[in-house]
């Protein structure tokens, strides 16, 4: 990852949203201007879809609306996140390349007329995309308003794969870069299964859909190329920018929500990691989900401050149902995303749109105006954001890790497995929601990463661990970790090949135990623990090789065989639980764990607090997601009323406090 620690200039946290001056008449410029001065904008996204106004023609440049837009907002003192347009590709390029459309697995040609349909694998867009961000760079380098570069937008969102010639060609060199030889090739995926050798590099095509399930080695391998090929146009677009601009670099993620490429990788390409979010309209546990995905992008972020590039003030527009946030939960939702470590708190957009595909997605400015409650939260929340300008910088420590690699992910998503229930993300949100509930702040971990930091280590679903990742599980738990394994997990490696001897093959030492069967139970279907709590979806017929059954199964078809169970494994613990707990059963599990590690606790009902710090001083976040006042036990100085906070005072329902305090010890 970049050395590059923050945007330059003005040191405060940043607050805009994603403008699009090209969609409004010049009359309405000045009064956007006004609106965003009197709401505390300090920055704002803008160009990034609008490369057919700026190449009307292939090679003909056009930037007097750039021109005009930034001076005016330099005037006002707003700075500029100049992106690249290269999501949305202009009507000429398709014309011109039509070769260059994606191509869906089912061999469809994508259409002109919306955005992310192009191959990322063509040349012809490849020539293009980094010519523009070039020609940008060169222009606007140095305009003292252009403080960071945003490159194309969502990148895997809505298109990752593409089944086009292009990819195929692209795919095969990857292919070749990865294997050594044909052999080698053959022996990882299997394909003396089924028939499928291959005897020459051309007769490898990109995995269209067939009569029955696809060899599931060659699909993981189009997951990690097409990953890797969204990642080489970032790049490209990247060093083109770089050629000519010192500012810092980005692209925005969507880290909890798009799961199509590997994060971990494009992490340490950028140099300030940036995260869209949007809630999930129709979950009751949205503030816990919002936590997840702030977590998470910290954890990309390797600890360090981050933006949080989009998120609405309201309803987004592409949801079934796309309901309104009530008052006050913009500003929960906004400030939670600030204690979880973003030193930049932006939406999409500035102002609501007219026409096109989102013109009911809700805005800073709203389609009702500066007369809506809707802007009147605007403006305070960016007034709430000013005020946490000490907390730039601080830093969210966490001594509880969860495991998330998307290429597990990606390959227990495949055809075939052993239950349809097997539900990767389900399982993560379960444990994360446990440990939320405690009070438990956790960072996200890639299994091969340096877990040294940790007192525990959840793995909810890790069906994939290639060797590296193992060996280093074993060692943080010979070293004197926890580990707690949830069932399905070790199954695979790299390839999505099974070690030899019975499951988990990469956790059998570790684990103290062997499945010797998975047991999936039926549709609707639970069963009892010895302690009394149940289970759903799935158990195992386990025979334990030096780990204790701490319960057992009371019922089903695992009955009397080990549910929960424990293992010493050199100075440190092992758990592993085997079916599908939920509520306050997961909850006593994970409490377990936590105590087994010596984590301290604080459970949570209401009043979410998380600690931020900074040289001699930490920022308690507390966020009361509930309709009554609640919680207390912090005396500082609130930094979004400035008023003194005993520690007896509750906080306020739906309310949220930043208290400042002292820390002994430095």
């Amino acid at each position: 990852m970049s050395t590059v620690t923050w945007i330059p200039g003005r040191q405060t946290i940043r607050f805009g949203g994603d403008y699009n001056p090209e969609q409004w008449p010049r009359e309405v410029w000045d009064d956007d201007i006004r609106l965003m001065r009197e709401a505390g904008v300090n920055l704002v996204s803008i160009g990034i879809f609008s490369w057919a106004l700026l190449e009307p023609q292939e090679g003909t440049y056009d930037f007097s609306l750039l021109d005009e837009i930034i001076d005016r907002l330099h005037a006002a003192d707003i700075d500029v996140d100049l992106a690249t347009p290269t999501a949305s590709p202009p009507a000429w390029f398709c014309r011109a390349y039509p070769h260059a459309r994606a191509v869906t697995r089912d061999g469809t040609p994508l259409a002109f007329g919306s955005r992310g349909i192009v191959s990322p694998s063509s040349p012809e867009y490849r020539r293009a995309s980094t010519a523009i961000a070039a020609k940008l760079a060169e222009r606007y380098a140095q305009h003292p308003a252009v403080v960071l570069w945003h490159v194309h937008n969502e990148y895997g969102a809505p298109i990752t794969e593409s089944y086009d010639e292009y990819s195929v060609a692209a795919f095969r060199l990857w292919l070749q870069r990865r294997y050594s030889s044909l052999d080698e090739l053959n022996a990882a995926w299997g394909t003396n299964f089924w028939g499928q050798r291959y005897g020459a590099w051309d007769e490898i095509d990109a995995p269209h859909r067939s009569g029955t399930a696809s060899n599931p080695a060659h699909r993981l391998d189009f997951h990690r190329f097409s990953s890797a090929a969204l990642l080489e146009c970032f790049t490209a677009e990247r060093d083109a920018i770089r050629a000519h601009a010192p500012q810092p670099i980005t692209t925005n993620f969507m880290a909890g929500m798009c799961p199509s490429v590997d994060l971990w990788k494009w992490a340490d390409e950028v140099d300030i990691v940036a995260n869209d979010h949007y809630l999930s309209a129709e979950q009751d546990d949205n503030h816990i989900q919002l936590s997840l995905a702030a977590d998470l992008t910290r954890s990309l972020a390797r600890g360090k401050p981050w933006i949080l590039m989009e998120h609405s003030t309201s309803a987004v527009n592409w949801q079934p149902r796309n309901i309104a946030k009530r008052p006050g939960e913009m500003r929960r939702n906004s400030l939670a995303h600030a204690a979880r470590g973003a030193d930049g708190v932006l939406f999409f957009q500035i102002r609501a749109g007219q026409r096109g595909a989102e013109k009911f997605h809700s805005a800073l400015i709203p389609q009702a105006g500066e007369a809506s409650r809707k802007w009147r939260e605007s403006v305070a929340l960016g007034a709430d954001v000013a005020a946490l300008t000490p907390a730039l910088g601080s830093t969210v420590d966490a001594r509880v890790a969860i495991a998330w690699d998307w290429e597990s992910f990606w390959a227990q998503d495949l055809d075939w497995r052993p239950s349809v229930d097997l539900d990767h993300r389900e399982r993560v949100e379960a444990f994360y929601a446990a440990l939320w509930r405690r009070g438990v702040t956790v960072d996200f971990v890639h299994p091969s990463a340096d877990l040294s930091a940790y007192d525990a280590v959840f793995a909810p679903s890790l069906y994939l661990i290639e060797d590296q990742a193992a060996e280093n599980l074993r060692e943080y738990a010979a070293q004197g970790g926890t580990l707690a394994f949830s069932y399905f997990s070790g199954i695979v490696s790299t390839n999505d090949n099974v070690p030899s001897g019975p499951y988990p093959g990469q956790l059998r030492d570790v684990l103290g135990l062997v499945v010797e069967e998975f047991l999936p139970l039926r549709a609707g279907e639970r069963v009892q623990l010895s302690d009394g709590s149940t289970g759903r979806v799935w158990s195992d017929d386990i025979q334990l090789q030096g780990a204790a059954a701490i319960t057992t199964f009371a019922d089903g078809p695992g009955v009397d065989g080990p549910a929960v169970t424990r293992n010493d494994f050199g100075r440190g613990t092992a758990w592993y639980v085997a079916t599908a707990l939920d509520g306050t059963d997961l909850d006593s599990f994970v409490l377990r764990v936590l105590e087994d590690a010596g984590v301290d606790t604080s459970p949570v009902s209401d009043v979410e607090t998380v600690v931020r710090r900074g040289p001699g001083v930490d920022y308690v976040f507390q966020i009361n997601h509930g309709a009554q006042d609640a919680g207390a036990g912090v005396a500082g100085q609130d930094l979004l009323t400035d008023q003194a906070i005993a520690a007896s005072d509750p906080v306020p329902a739906g309310g949220v406090r930043v208290v400042r305090v002292a820390r002994s010890g430095g």
